[in-house]
Parts: C-alpha cells; sequence; structure tokens
C-alpha cells in the first residue's frame, strides 16, 4: 500500500518496468496515447492522495477529482479495479472485463489479462488474498474466502475457487488444479 511519496514513486516505476515503458515521449503520447499506462498511473495517484493526503482540504479535493477521472478511464477501458488492492509492479496486458473485488488483496509483479474476475462468493465479503509474482491468464475467475502463493501461474479460463498456498504452482481447469510446478521468471520478464 502507498503510504509515502517514495513509495508512490517505487509503485510508478515498478508499473512501467513491468509494462515494458522505456521512456514517456510527449509526442508518441500525443499521438498514440498507452492508455493502460494512464490508467495505472491515475490509479495509483488515486491511491497516493487517499492514503497520503485526504487529510487535509486539498488533498480530499485532488483525491475525488482523480477518482472521478479514474472512474471515466475504467470505463472506457473495461475494468473496475479499486484503489489499494494491487501491490507494485501491476501489468494490464489487454484491457477489457477486468473486475477486482474491493477486497481482495494482490501482492507485487502481477500480471493480469482481460476477462479476468477476481471476487467474492455467495455474498460473503471475503475475496481472494494473492501472494506476489502471480500471472493470472485471460478468462481466469478467482474467487471466495481464499489464499493463493507466491509465484503461480493461472491458466486461460481457469476457475480458482479454493486455496492452493504452495509457491511455484501451475493452476489450470475448472475447477482448477495444480499441474505441475513452474518458474515464473519465464512468464513475468521483468522480476
Amino acid at each position: 500500500m502507498i503510504k509515502t511519496k517514495n513509495d508512490y514513486l517505487h509503485y510508478l516505476a515498478s508499473d512501467k518496468r513491468a509494462l515494458g515503458i522505456e521512456s514517456e515521449n510527449i509526442i508518441k503520447k500525443i499521438i498514440a496515447p498507452n492508455y493502460i499506462w494512464e490508467f495505472q498511473k491515475r490509479l495509483r495517484k488515486v491511491e497516493y492522495y487517499k492514503n497520503c493526503k485526504s487529510n487535509n482540504l486539498i488533498g480530499e479535493v485532488l483525491h475525488n477529482y482523480h477518482k472521478i477521472k479514474l472512474r471515466k478511464q475504467a470505463l472506457k477501458l473495461g475494468v473496475s479495479i479499486p484503489e489499494n488492492v494491487f501491490g507494485p509492479g501491476l501489468s494490464i496486458v489487454h484491457y477489457g472485463t477486468i473486475v477486482i473485488n474491493s477486497n481482495a488483496k494482490i501482492g507485487a509483479n502481477c500480471r493480469i489479462h482481460a476477462c479476468t474476475n477476481i471476487g467474492a462468493s455467495g455474498g460473503k465479503p471475503e475475496a481472494p488474498q494473492i501472494g506476489d509474482n502471480v500471472y493470472i491468464g485471460p478468462g481466469a475467475k478467482i474467487y471466495g474466502n481464499i489464499t493463493l502463493g507466491n509465484n503461480i501461474a493461472i491458466s486461460a479460463n481457469a476457475v480458482v475457487n479454493k486455496s492452493f498456498e504452495e509457491d511455484g504452482i501451475l493452476l489450470a481447469g475448472n475447477p482448477a488444479e495444480k499441474i505441475k510446478t513452474i518458474d515464473i521468471k519465464r512468464i513475468i520478464k521483468h522480476i
């Protein structure tokens, strides 16, 4: 969670590296903007103002302003990602139909694809708690009061509704099962 200005800058740098963005060229930004990077920058700004600056009037106004702008960006991209869910190094690979519950917690270096849902089950408030260095394939559904370990890859269209606390595994199927052990660095290149 972003608690200081240095945390904010660290999250931005980690997200930028995860997305493979080398530098921000102002001309390229105007001609062919990277909408996902713009969304992630705004998400981190909302988190920063909520966690660090909401104790004064100006900070609260800026938080609300950026939250409204973030909501508009989210609608255009088809994503629903609340603040303070993802750790640093978030990489949204493609925009479109990503829905995350506000009670979910996902660690550092998550690579997430389109048509993914991470949420609660049966009207309960508990949502998945997911570790660091996790790859979530397109169409994956992760729900319920479950815990997933570190260095896990979840295959396309997998349905994960029970805990897998073992590190370094591939999950696939409906319902998801452990398929094999893996080296996550072969999938998430920037870690």
